[in-house]
């Protein structure tokens, strides 16, 4: 798991939070049902209008996994594979059949059933491919439904603003009360632009960002899927699958021993 969002979100919110105590001012001045509700369930509302319910299904179904930040961790995939490559190598490639069960990537017991199959190099080349584009597909649908929040929130929070001052204008004969009114109706312009800077849009970001991790992964996948497929020996795949991980994810520590930590990992 990574937290950055989490971390992000509650440091981001907590100045915002911060800075109203030092103002002098109290929570509740900002805390108010009426503006959020139009900027929030507003914002959603023009979201699911501009797209497709099975976009805002889709949006919804990835929320948790922005938080969680979990990304499958390449170095065990790339041990997994020249396992994979020791076993066609020695027993031939129907032998791969019998690891289908024990992969836990969709992507390799796909592949490793196909090869058992028989189908050629680029057969599976092309469905390996072809996974590959639907997910990334996917992936994009949550990540643009939550930056599409986010171009709408801060409009959304005018027209609360808007909608709002037309009651102060309504209620001139009471000065005493204006200030206090007009603040309130400010305060949906506030909200719109933090929902957006705060919440949509560092989500929709988050989720990019984990795809594009993803579909690395995916690709190194394919990558050694596809020379265990031609035959290649398992020590020259390791040599070439390690070549193909980030630097971080190679590097030795001092003691010599190589660093533990999550390739591919979701970064800030």
């Amino acid at each position: 798991m990574d937290p950055a969002t989490i971390i992000g979100l509650l440091l981001a919110f907590g100045a915002m939070f911060t800075m109203l105590f030092m103002e002098g001012a109290s929570p509740s001045s900002i805390l108010l049902p009426a503006p959020m509700i139009i900027v929030f369930f507003g914002t959603i509302a023009v979201g699911i209008a501009s797209g497709t319910i099975k976009d805002m299904l889709a949006a919804a179904k990835a929320l948790p996994g922005a938080f969680r930040g979990k990304v499958g961790n390449a170095r065990e995939l790339v041990e997994q594979l020249v396992a994979l490559a020791e076993v066609a190598r020695r027993d031939g490639l129907l032998a791969l059949e019998a690891e289908v069960a024990g992969a836990k990537d969709p992507l390799v017991a796909r592949a490793l059933q196909a090869m058992a199959d028989g189908v050629d190099t680029d057969e599976l080349r092309d469905m390996l491919e072809d996974h590959l584009m639907a997910a990334e597909r996917d992936s994009a649908i949550a990540s643009k439904w939550f930056n599409t929040l986010g171009g709408y929130a801060p409009t959304v929070g005018i027209i609360g603003t808007v909608v709002s001052l037309t009651h102060v204008l309504e209620n001139l004969s009471q000065p005493d009360e204006l200030g206090h009114m007009i603040a309130a109706a400010f305060v949906a312009t506030l909200w719109g632009l933090v929902s957006a800077n705060f919440i949509w849009l560092p989500i929709g970001a988050r989720l990019g960002r984990l795809a594009e991790l993803e579909s690395e992964r995916m690709n190194l996948a394919i990558e050694g899927l596809l020379a265990i497929h031609s035959g290649t020996p398992a020590l020259v795949l390791r040599e070439k699958l390690e070549g193909l991980l980030p630097q971080a994810a190679k590097a030795p520590s001092k003691t010599g021993a190589p660093v533990q930590r999550e390739d591919f990992e979701a970064v800030p």
